[in-house]
């Protein structure tokens, strides 16, 4: 079952075209990362799943719904303008918000302490907006974001500008949400974020679609050339090896390019009748290798 689904979906402001017909499915109970650089159409894409902007021409449903209007109770959208009633304190603006959302006033009084304390600002309840650092606002939008219960949960740039404290916080409520079935889709130009969240992976760029899938399958399709190894003797011989194309120190290893074709069990055969293999690791490209071999290093205006 999809909590999300975009069928072609376009979307111009005038000769720019923010999303070009962009397809994906979002399974219910995922973590699902939108992630592509600045202004490769993330934010607009959201804003249409949750139907704060139209499409020009394609689809998008969610949680069974022609639109996000028509299940606003099911979702929690926290977008990336942070925006909260600076003079009221932090207990009385978690509890207005949740109480917009339709969660009872008894149900409220339960869940506002519980989640000021999930999120660390309990000391700031009586505390002014205001008052709060910006990475505190941050938490506190992200308890507004929580506090009804939602289904589904929309975060654009969650963890941008955190601390590494409240950054370890956050994902580990986010990651505890997927666990009680929540689905959540994050936007992120983060790669690393993504690589330790994310169940499923939309890479996008200048609006399309680059790539689509799980961490694993997209690995599958960038095999690495590379080997890293740890070897005890003399290593001068590896670079004239005829599956090797080029050998680069690496701290106490050595990075080994292999010739094209080649395969890296041939190099373990080898180096393993002429010198003692401490270390031998096929090394896998990470999603940040990926995405700079695809998009390159182009830093547009985010849209």
């Amino acid at each position: 079952m999809n909590a999300v689904c975009l069928e072609s979906v376009c979307k111009s402001f005038g000769e720019v075209h923010a999303v070009d017909a962009l397809s994906a499915r979002v399974p219910a109970g995922s973590i699902y990362g939108f992630l592509g650089p600045n202004g490769a159409g993330k934010t607009t894409t959201l804003r249409m799943i949750m139907d704060i902007i139209r499409p020009d021409s394609g689809q998008v449903s969610v949680l069974g719904r022609g639109s996000a209007a028509a299940a606003k109770d099911r979702i929690g959208y926290m977008p990336e303008e942070r925006g909260l009633y600076r003079k009221m304190t932090v207990g009385k603006v978690l509890a207005y918000f949740g109480s917009i959302k339709g969660t009872p006033a008894g149900e409220l009084s339960r869940r506002v302490p519980l989640w000021l304390e999930k999120v660390g600002l309990a000391d700031w309840t009586s505390k002014k907006v205001e008052e709060l650092s910006r990475g505190m606002h941050q938490k506190l939008q992200f308890a507004v974001t929580c506090i009804n219960d939602p289904e589904l949960l929309i975060l654009d740039e969650p963890f941008s500008g955190l601390d590494p404290l409240n950054l370890d916080l956050l994902e580990g409520i986010v990651l505890s949400l997927r666990e009680k079935g929540k689905t959540i889709i994050l936007s992120t130009h983060v790669m690393h974020e993504a690589e330790r969240l994310c169940d499923f992976i939309l890479l996008i760029n200048k609006g399309r679609a680059v790539l689509d899938g799980t961490l694993d399958q997209i690995r599958s399709r960038w095999r690495s050339s590379a080997v890293s190894v740890e070897l005890g003797g003399e290593t001068g011989f590896i670079e004239h090896l005829p599956m090797v194309a080029a050998v680069k120190p690496d701290g106490r290893r050595l990075e080994v390019a292999m010739a094209e074709g080649a395969d890296p069990q041939e190099l373990l055969k080898a180096l393993a009748g002429r010198v003692r293999v401490q270390a031998f690791e096929v090394k896998v490209p990470s999603l940040h290798e990926i995405f700079v071999h695809l998009v390159g290093n182009g830093d547009a205006q985010d849209s």
